[in-house]
Parts: C-alpha cells; sequence; structure tokens
C-alpha cells in the first residue's frame, strides 16, 4: 500500500498588498481545490515561494490551510530548512499544526559536502524526531545537489520515510528510484514535462504546479495510465504540456500565479524579487487555458476549477 499515492498540487502563496501573508485568500483558494478530484494539497512547496517566508507566516501557511480542508483531505508541508536541527524543528512545528505528512528538500547551500552519506545522516535525523511521515523532495533544478538512487534506496527502509518528490527529468533515475525502493515507498513524479514519462514507469502519482490549473485532466491522465489506456493517456498529456511549460520551466511561479488569477482564484504577485509576468505572457497563458476549456462557459459543461459538477 502506498499511503500518499494520488495527484497532489503546490498551493500558491497570495500576499496582500502590503506584502503580508494574506490568510484568507490563501483559505479561499484551499475552499476551491476541494471542489476538485485533487488527492490533496501541498502547503509551503517551491511554488510556494517557501524560501520566501518567514517562519512565523510558514506557520500561519499551514494553521490556515489545514482549518480549511477536512480531515481526509491529505496536507503536506515543506519543512526543508538548510540545517538539520533547523528542518528538525519547522517539522514538529507543522506536525503540531495538524499535517498528515511533511516534504523535506535536498539541503543545498554547500553542494560539494551535499554526499549521500551527508544526505542519508540528515534524512534520519529528521525522520527519527519527525512525529509525522516524511518525504524526500529532490529538485535539483532550484538546490543544484541530486539525491541518488543509492541513498534513496537507504531510506527508503526507514520506517517513518514515507517516498519521494522527483521533480529531475531523467527518466533512467526515476526508475532507479522505483526499483530501488523498499515496498510501499511512494515514488511521485514532481514535473509536468515527465508527467506521462513517469506515470508509465510506475510513478504512484505526483505532486504538479500545472494541477493547481487543470486538476481534472492530470487526475484523467493519472487514471488513464492506471486503466492501462496509454494511448488516450498521451494524447491528454500532450494536450496538457503547453500550459504545463508555461506555469512551469517557462514563468514559473509568476507565470503560475498569472494562471491561477485568470481562473478567478487569488494569486496576485509574487514575493520580490521575483517579478510578476508582463501582459504578453498573461495572454499566452489566457490562450492556453481557453484552449484546455478551463474557463466557464454559458454554452458548454466546463472543465473550469472548481466548477460545480
Amino acid at each position: 500500500m502506498h499511503r500518499f499515492a494520488g495527484i497532489y498540487t503546490p498551493l500558491a502563496t497570495p500576499f496582500a498588498a502590503d506584502g503580508s501573508l494574506d490568510a484568507r485568500a490563501l483559505a479561499r483558494n484551499v475552499e476551491r481545490y476541494l471542489r476538485s478530484p485533487l488527492t490533496g494539497l501541498v502547503v509551503l512547496g517551491s511554488n510556494g515561494e517557501a524560501p520566501q517566508l518567514e517562519e512565523h507566516e510558514a506557520d500561519l501557511a499551514i494553521k490556515t490551510v489545514r482549518e480549511a480542508m477536512p480531515r481526509d483531505r491529505p496536507l503536506l508541508a515543506g519543512t526543508g530548512r538548510e540545517s538539520t536541527a533547523a528542518t528538525m524543528a519547522a517539522t514538529e512545528r507543522a506536525a503540531a499544526l495538524g499535517v498528515d505528512a511533511v516534504l523535506v528538500r535536498t539541503p543545498s547551500f554547500y553542494k560539494g559536502q551535499m554526499t549521500t552519506d551527508a544526505f542519508v545522516r540528515h534524512y534520519t535525523q529528521v525522520a527519527d524526531r519527525s512525529p509525522v511521515p516524511v518525504l524526500l523532495y529532490n529538485v535539483t533544478i532550484y538546490t543544484g545537489v541530486n539525491l541518488l538512487p543509492e541513498a534513496v534506496g537507504i531510506l527508503s527502509k526507514h520506517p517513518n520515510i514515507a517516498g519521494i518528490k522527483e521533480t529531475n527529468s531523467d527518466m533512467v533515475q526515476f526508475g532507479e528510484y522505483l526499483t530501488r525502493a523498499a515496498d510501499g515507498f511512494t515514488v511521485l513524479a514532481g514535473s509536468g514535462a515527465t508527467y506521462y514519462s513517469a506515470l508509465t514507469l510506475g510513478a504512484h502519482g505526483a505532486i504538479l504546479a500545472v494541477a493547481g490549473v487543470a486538476p481534472e485532466l492530470c487526475v484523467d491522465i493519472f487514471n488513464t495510465v492506471r486503466d492501462g489506456r496509454l494511448d488516450e493517456a498521451r494524447r491528454m498529456a500532450h494536450r496538457l504540456a503547453p500550459l504545463s511549460k508555461l506555469v512551469g520551466a517557462t514563468y514559473g511561479v509568476p507565470g503560475l500565479k498569472a494562471a491561477i488569477t485568470l481562473l478567478g482564484l487569488d494569486g496576485g504577485a509574487p514575493r520580490p524579487p521575483l517579478l510578476p509576468v508582463g501582459q504578453q505572457a498573461v495572454d499566452v497563458i489566457r490562450e492556453q487555458l481557453k484552449e484546455l476549456g478551463l474557463f466557464p462557459t454559458p454554452t458548454s459543461k466546463s472543465r473550469a476549477l472548481g466548477a460545480p459538477a
């Protein structure tokens, strides 16, 4: 049994006009997502601008999301910090606030010293102390370090390490994670660009930014692959790909915020030094949302995010 299998999205973090975290807007976004078929939500992920938040803001974000979510929808929270001690402290606070598991990115400032031995020791100490299950998080595009399959194989045997989110596009490494992992260890895709490929290799689900924009389509792809209808799933993945690229590799967090704002959620501006996307990017994103039928229309059944069934 893979406890955290399924499709999740990392929540964007809305900010008020004065630059503070807008808890009410965050709660409104959660309410919309709860009407979607997503398995659960992630707060304080990379797309939630977690590195930009102060500790009290991080705790407020977790508290806000947990209070807005029913207990039968899993909530994951990013608690990765540069030091093992700070990661353990953030993890214990998140657990006290009611998260179901924590997502812990690799520390990365001292890149040359981030060896397999260092990672194994770090994650083992965190998992030993954590009151909730730990999910590893490998995101080399941001960290510049890579959690190798050898480390994942060792860590997957820890009773309190439940899985990994793998955001890299190396499908050979992804396959090795699956091969080396202990029984019950959940391997989640983290990149829309390789989502379909990861599923066909045996991924147990995904945490995707684009699932915050097109949750129904992302879940449909997952279910269709699981049912063995690969040609149909591949066609859906090709339809999703342009939007996934826009809110991922092309425009990143500012693009994701623009997309959810267009759909009526509270996106707003990113926190500096990130800059909002320009009008040309907004227009391109709007066209992709229209292409996928994500805006409600009076004449046809919409796939709009959170639209009533």
